[in-house]
């Protein structure tokens, strides 16, 4: 079988008994770094016989096929990232999915999670969350992400890199408003962790002193308002449609205005507008 298993975030107390059993038992190690991982047991003092193999984003497509054939030959593969669990935002995926394919029963050690543990310590609502991963690097495209996001009513979390910081919270900053609420989160688990909570627009200028280590950042989601469901919009982009505009503009022009998901608000119209 295949076996997902998370590692500590930053802090070793935080492996689990099952991680070690499954690293001691296994006959296959696949690791996104192999000296990391090594260096991890050996902190750890686990015992591990099996090989340990390089399996992350740049061969994830390549080797996965080699880790499903090792075990349909009834052998436990098991698969660690650098920190947390795999396949959120890191190396799994493919394989998990590939796995399901060709019937290689898959279970997980549950373990370590960033997204959870930032969106614990930040104090926002917690109740409805949504992962965003790592966001864009280049200025239109994030703005692109973001503005995609602005109506999000769910707490939003993202993935950043530190030199990046300041550059994707100005933005948020920009598209979500200055008041938004947010928290960085800053070395989760580890000695120096740090989370800083306040408007997007306090973290902004909190941000611009530097700052070093493992980021995420925690965004509250937008309000709630009466202009919040797209459908009620629908007939407003008809008529744009009617009168000459292209769909797409139309669609792009209400969500613009009402701060709506171009998205969905362009799948209604297609819905309703039969062969706009």
């Amino acid at each position: 079988m295949i076996i997902l298993v998370g590692t500590p975030l930053g802090n070793d107390g935080d492996a689990s008994s099952r991680l070690r059993e499954s690293l001691e038992s296994a006959d296959l190690i696949a690791a996104e770094d192999t000296r990391r991982l090594l260096n991890l047991v050996g902190r750890l003092g686990i015992d591990i016989h099996a090989p340990v193999v390089p399996y992350h984003d740049h061969n994830e497509r390549q080797k996965a096929p080699d880790l499903i054939r090792v075990a349909q030959n009834g052998k436990t593969v098991v698969v660690v990232t650098d920190a947390g669990m795999p396949s959120v935002s890191d190396p799994g995926y493919r394989l998990v999915s590939l796995a399901t394919d060709s019937g290689v029963p898959v279970t997980v050690v549950p373990g370590p999670s960033a997204v959870l543990t930032a969106l614990a310590i930040s104090g926002l609502a917690s109740d409805r969350f949504s992962f965003e991963g790592f966001l864009p690097r280049k200025d239109g495209e994030l703005r692109h992400v973001l503005n995609e996001l602005r109506a999000e009513t769910r707490t939003m979390i993202f993935f950043e890199s530190p030199r990046r910081l300041k550059e994707s919270l100005n933005v948020m900053r920009e598209v979500f408003g200055d008041e938004r609420k947010a928290a960085v989160c800053r070395e989760l688990t580890k000695t120096h962790e740090e989370v800083c909570r306040g408007s997007l627009a306090e973290l902004v200028t909190w941000a611009s002193q530097g700052v070093l280590g493992e980021i995420s950042i925690v965004v509250e989601g937008a309000e709630k308002n009466e202009n919040s469901d797209p459908a009620k919009f629908i007939p407003e982009v008809l008529t744009l449609v009617e009168r000459g505009l292209r769909l797409k503009d139309a669609v792009a022009h209400i969500a613009e205005r009402q701060k709506l998901r171009k998205n969905e608000l362009y799948r209604l119209a297609l819905e309703n507008g039969n062969n706009v």
